[in-house]
């Protein structure tokens, strides 16, 4: 399709761009008059584009001459990608963290930076593939350093950069070796012809390959990319360590799937089992370094590594069981993980601390904050009934059913890992005494949104229905 005819088509990511030149303005005008207004002019951005992906639907389309593909599955993590976002934005209210006078470039860069994420989970070039990534990586790091004064953002920053800098580097170079061998920039095409010359230049194609996942895996953390990770989490406010976890890992694995998917998965390279082995040393890593952590943002950063190891289980089967496998879990894990973030956003603000010890005797200061936490933490760790439990059980059937028996156990075995470091932490709200008694006060409105992430988290576990709607989809129509 045309430029002219895809600018229809395109309306989300034009929604996007005018909503964050929106906002820039809209501070300049209004400074010291509304706190909240670039907030909820966020808001209404973001709900203006989600009613834009949901208008343009599955159209399986290819826009801007084969450059950009609007399919159900690009719609799927659009819509991901924008909950996430909105959630954010909500958290960043909430929280104490931010300087009032950089809300607008706070609440722009949030906005700007689903413009990479939606071309991340839609490219169909991998010119447009690359250049989505840095969108996303460059606007991460800004994000991430966002606390001016705090020398440990800062630190996170400084990594960040460095680590992002050389992955997209190392990207680069590989897609640079790609196209020379194919002579195309477009996904589609180089499934076609890398098969048949990966059977003559088998090494040239591994290494191009390879060079190309250190891109990918460094924004979804796999080891050995996931060096960045927990220094960036701990440093950088709560509500952008939350959308980091949760929005970047998911454009990660939609690009991660558009290029292995149609274009290097049909190589004579046994990726099942490379990829496989990644997976397990990422869930082994991501929880054998959680369990010393004191920090809880820390502790759920290393968290989230391990799940990004339990969601590449269903991504190397390379299968259409796999990928929904994937999708459905990324819905559970969006809940239960950014629940987990808001508890600790609310109790940060209260307690004044991130540590372990600030959730001594929560039980009795905020019943209800205590519980969710539990509820949250049990469903990451894959208990039943809980959601968390429905996600792990669906990946590990992916994995068995296609024989891979030892990665199946090495993910229930992880499981109970990081059983352990969740429950110092429920430990420490239900059992240990807490210094101070004094009742901790939250408003409806955080309640509310809490109990918006509580629910979910249970329901999911006990009404399996979304993922017998994703098992029913025609993958071909579905992924174009």
């Amino acid at each position: 399709m045309g430029n002219l005819e895809s600018i229809r088509y395109f309306t989300p990511e034009l929604i996007i761009v005018v909503f964050a030149i929106l906002v820039i303005l809209f501070d300049l005008v209004s400074r010291g008059q509304s706190s909240n207004g670039t907030a909820y002019l966020s808001l209404f951005g973001l709900l203006c584009a989600t009613i834009a992906v949901l208008v343009v639907g599955n159209v399986n389309q290819s826009l801007f001459f084969g450059m950009v593909r609007i399919d159900g599955f690009a719609t799927f993590f659009k819509i991901i990608i924008l909950i996430a976002t909105a959630v954010t934005i909500i958290f960043s209210m909430v929280s104490n963290e931010l300087d009032p006078k950089a809300q607008g470039e706070y609440y722009a860069l949030l906005i700007a930076i689903n413009l990479g994420m939606f071309l991340m989970a839609s490219s169909a070039n991998i010119l447009i593939a690359y250049l989505s990534l840095e969108t996303v990586s460059l606007t991460s790091y800004i994000l991430a350093g966002f606390l001016t004064r705090n020398p440990r953002s800062s630190e996170a920053a400084f990594k960040y950069i460095i680590y992002g800098a050389v992955a997209s580097g190392t990207m680069l170079f590989g897609l640079s070796l790609v196209f020379g061998m194919t002579g195309t920039t477009s996904i589609v095409q180089i499934g076609q012809q890398l098969p048949e010359i990966a059977s003559s230049y088998p090494t040239a194609v591994l290494v191009s390959i390879i060079f190309i996942f250190a891109g990918v895996g460094y924004k979804i953390a796999s080891v050995p990319f996931h060096m960045w990770s927990p220094d960036v989490y701990e440093g950088a406010p709560i509500p952008v360590t939350a959308f980091l976890s949760v929005a970047s890992k998911a454009a990660g694995f939609a690009l991660f799937i558009r290029l292995f998917y149609f274009s290097f998965g049909a190589t004579n390279v046994n990726w099942t089992m490379l990829l496989s082995v990644v997976s397990a040393l990422t869930m082994t890593f991501g929880n054998l370094a959680a369990l010393p952590q004191q920090n809880v943002k820390r502790l759920l950063a290393y968290s989230s590594i391990a799940h990004g190891g339990y969601l590449l289980m269903g991504v190397v089967l390379l299968s259409g069981d796999g990928i929904k496998a994937v999708l459905f879990y990324l819905i559970i894990y969006m809940f239960m993980n950014l629940g987990a973030f808001f508890v600790v956003i609310l109790v940060a603000k209260e307690v004044g601390s991130e540590n372990i010890d600030g959730y001594k005797g929560l039980i009795s200061r905020a019943p209800f904050v205590a519980v969710a936490m539990v509820i949250f933490l049990f469903s990451l760790t894959g208990m039943p009934p809980l959601a968390g439990f429905a996600g792990k059980w669906v990946l590990f059937a992916a994995v068995v059913e296609k024989k891979l028996y030892w990665l199946a156990i090495v993910g229930v075995l992880n499981s109970v890992v990081s059983l352990y470091y969740y429950i110092r932490i429920v430990k420490a709200m239900l059992f240990d005494p807490s210094e101070d008694a004094e009742t901790l006060s939250f408003s409806r409105g955080s309640m509310a949104l809490l109990m918006a992430f509580v629910v979910p988290t249970i329901l999911l576990g006990i009404y399996w229905k979304p993922y017998d709607f994703l098992k029913d989809l025609p993958l071909d129509r579905f992924i174009g």
